[in-house]
C-alpha cells in the first residue's frame, strides 16, 4: 500500500511577514504612530492622574510629618540660602531688603519644580522597570505622570508662598493671576525636559548620580538667590552676551515671571525684554522636541 502524497498547508511558501498580515498579527509593544500614541496618552489620562497622586501621598508616607516634608524641605532650604548668600555673601543687593524673602523663597520653589520634575523624569523608566515590562501602555504616561506630581506638590507650597508674602506685607493683587499661565508654561518646559531625560535615563541609569550636580549648578546660574540684573551692573567686565544668555535661561524666566507677577515692588526692569514670548518658545520647544524624542525610543522601554 503506497502513501498519497501529503497536501501542503495553506500557508506554505509564505513569510511570516505574509502570515501576519494574512491573521492580522502585529508586532508586540510596536510603536503606534505619533498622533495614535498621543490619542493612546489621551486615553490613559485618569491612569496618569491617579499614578501621580498615589505618588504624591506615598513619597512621606515613612516620615512623621508626611505631607508636611512637601513645604518643610523647600522652606529649610530657603533659610540656608538666606543665611549664606543673603546674610553673609550680600546676595541682597539690587533688591529691596523687604521684599528679598519673598524673592528667595518664590525662587527656591519655583526651581524647585523644575529640578524634581528633571531628577524624577530621569528614573521614571529606569526605576519602573516591572512596571514597564509587566503592562501594555503609552511608556511616557510615566514621566508625564511624575512632572504632574511635581506641579501638585508645587501648588501646596504656594499656598505656604502667600502666607510668607502676606507676613511682608504683599497681598494678593490682579496680578497674581498671571502666575496661572506662567505656572502652565513652566510645567509644559518641565514635562518636556522630564521626557528627554527619561529616555536618556533608561539606558544610562548612572545619569541620576550626575543629575544633582548638574542641576546645583543650573541653580547657581539662575538667579535663585540674586537678581541677575543687579549682580551684573556691578560686573562691568562681563560681555553683554553672557547677561542675555542668564537673563533668558528658562528657569530664570519662569522665577521671574512669577516673581514679577506677586511681588509689588519686583518690576518689568528686572525682566528681560519680550519675557512672554520667550517663556512660550522655550515650553513649546521643549515640550514638542522632548514628546517626539521620547516617542522615538517607545519600543525599545524595558528591553535588555
Amino acid at each position: 500500500m503506497t502513501a498519497s502524497p501529503s497536501t501542503p498547508p495553506p500557508d506554505d511558501g509564505l513569510s511570516r511577514a505574509d502570515l501576519a498580515a494574512k491573521y492580522g498579527l502585529t508586532v508586540s509593544g510596536a510603536r503606534p504612530g505619533l498622533f495614535e500614541y498621543v490619542h493612546q496618552l489621551w486615553g490613559r489620562r485618569h491612569f496618569i492622574l491617579a499614578f501621580s497622586q498615589a505618588k504624591l501621598t506615598a513619597q512621606y508616607s515613612q516620615a512623621k510629618l508626611g505631607q508636611l516634608w512637601q513645604v518643610a524641605t523647600p522652606l529649610l532650604n530657603a533659610a540656608v540660602y538666606f543665611f549664606i548668600f543673603g546674610l553673609l555673601l550680600g546676595a541682597r543687593e539690587g533688591i529691596p531688603h523687604h521684599i528679598y524673602v519673598p524673592f528667595l523663597v518664590t525662587g527656591v520653589f519655583v526651581f524647585t519644580f523644575t529640578q524634581s520634575s528633571v531628577m524624577a523624569g530621569v528614573r521614571a523608566i529606569s526605576g519602573n522597570l516591572g512596571l514597564v515590562r509587566a503592562l501594555h501602555f503609552p511608556r511616557a504616561s510615566l514621566p508625564i505622570s511624575f512632572a504632574l506630581q511635581q506641579l501638585q506638590q508645587l501648588l501646596f507650597s504656594m499656598i505656604v508662598l502667600v502666607i510668607i508674602m502676606c507676613a511682608f506685607g504683599i497681598f494678593p493683587a490682579l496680578s497674581w493671576f498671571l502666575v496661572l499661565p506662567a505656572l502652565l508654561l513652566q510645567f509644559l518646559f518641565n514635562m518636556g525636559l522630564a521626557l528627554i531625560f527619561a529616555r536618556m535615563g533608561s539606558k544610562t541609569p548612572d545619569l541620576a548620580q550626575l543629575m544633582p550636580f548638574v542641576m546645583r549648578t543650573w541653580m547657581y546660574a539662575s538667579g535663585v538667590m540674586f537678581s541677575i540684573p543687579a549682580m551684573l551692573a556691578t560686573k562691568e567686565s562681563v560681555p553683554s552676551w553672557v547677561g542675555d544668555v542668564l537673563q533668558w535661561n528658562p528657569a530664570a524666566v519662569y522665577m521671574d515671571l512669577i516673581r514679577f507677577a506677586m511681588i509689588d515692588d519686583y518690576g518689568s526692569s528686572y525682566l528681560p525684554e519680550h519675557v512672554w514670548f520667550i517663556a512660550v518658545g522655550w515650553a513649546v520647544l521643549f515640550g514638542v522636541v522632548g514628546f517626539v524624542y521620547f516617542w522615538k525610543a517607545e519600543e525599545r522601554y524595558g528591553r535588555g
